[in-house]
């Protein structure tokens, strides 16, 4: 077992447990990735990178691939249907990534189509055989990613997170929803649980994590390793650091956020100021690494400005804007605009 992998803890007694951000497109960037680990997040994970397309030396694709020694250990995450192309890239990134891991979660039909992600919960004997192949050619540790099965029959992750575990793969991560669901329901924490039970690596739970208590719930219910986050960090980076406070993990004053006037802030004040500090180190962080890139920003800025006052006729004058600091500075002064709308109907009520 690594030294950067912890082993499995057991039943849940109120200690810390890793909290990880989730490998998402077009959010989890390396400047939004550096944000999370300021924010709270143990561990990040990159865009989920087609092994394919790495292969081929495509640019977008090893954009995705940037790293910085703030984000340690870097974990790239692969998917891909082709055998050799996973191997091929996984060695392509033997020098570079810390850990590699591997994503047979994906339910998007773009990955599926391919009989990639979550697809190859349907092929389990070529999906281990996949993953052995990679471990054996490799020198860094090997994690994976997964659904608790396809939908199509019964559910698998267990049975796959065994032969996993047997190959050498040194951690999993259960995402409590089938391929058919894709995020419809609820997620089964109770079969994560049986998942966790049937292994000894450390088993990460995913999968409708969205505060401190439903943090507490998912932790108590299948005594994971540690808890992967997707959606609810989407906009919410604090999420991380608020979990860690509410559960007693740290304290609220080491909140990056926290200054004088905090504590005069109410709830929904607070809520809002985290977001627009978060938005405005998101900026620097991007500016320091890759730059301020479009793309991401406009993605972001609908993420963190979702349901604001007034949210719908700002991001027309955003799109309005003729270059991307102004686009920045647009979403900032929103957010400090709903910052101080909700101060003063708290000072006045």
């Amino acid at each position: 077992m690594s030294k950067l992998i912890p082993g499995a803890y057991g039943e849940w007694d109120g200690s810390p447990r890793e909290l990880f951000l989730a490998p998402m497109s077009g959010v989890s960037e390396l400047p939004y990735r550096l944000l999370a680990k300021e924010c709270g997040a143990d561990l990040t994970i990159s865009e989920f990178t087609s092994s394919s397309a790495l292969t081929r030396d495509d640019a977008k694709s090893w954009a995705r691939m940037e790293s910085h020694p703030d984000e340690r250990p870097f974990i790239p995450q692969l998917f891909g249907g082709n055998p050799e192309d996973m191997i091929h890239a996984a060695l392509m990134l033997d020098d570079k990534a810390d850990i590699v891991d591997l994503n047979f979660g994906c339910p998007a039909p773009k990955v599926t189509r391919l009989c990639a992600g979550a697809a190859l919960m349907g092929e389990p004997e070529n999906l281990i055989s996949m993953t052995e192949g990679i471990i054996e050619k490799i020198d860094s540790p090997v994690t994976a990613k997964m659904r608790t099965g396809t939908g199509k029959m019964d559910n698998n992750a267990m049975m796959i997170s065994k032969g996993l575990e047997d190959v050498g793969v040194e951690r999993l991560c259960v995402h409590g929803r089938t391929l058919k669901q894709r995020y419809a329901g609820e997620a089964d924490w109770n079969y994560i649980r049986e998942v966790v039970d049937s292994v000894e690596v450390p088993v990460i739970a995913n999968g409708d994590i969205v505060d401190s208590k439903s943090a507490a719930s998912c932790l108590e219910t299948t005594g994971a390793a540690g808890l992967m986050i997707g959606r609810g960090a989407i906009g919410s980076p604090s999420i991380f650091a608020e979990i860690k406070v509410g559960l007693g993990w740290m304290k609220e004053s080491e909140l990056p956020w926290v200054d004088d006037d905090w504590w005069n802030l109410s709830q929904t004040g607070k809520q809002f100021a985290s977001r627009r500090w978060c938005w405005n180190r998101y900026l620097e962080l991007a500016k320091s690494t890759t730059g301020l890139r479009s793309k991401w920003l406009k993605r972001h800025a609908i993420a963190f400005t979702k349901g604001l006052p007034g949210a719908r006729e700002a991001r027309i004058a955003m799109h309005n804007t003729t270059t991307v600091e102004d686009f920045a500075k647009s979403v900032n002064d929103m957010l400090s605009a709903a910052d101080q709308k909700v101060d003063s109907q708290s000072s006045t009520s």
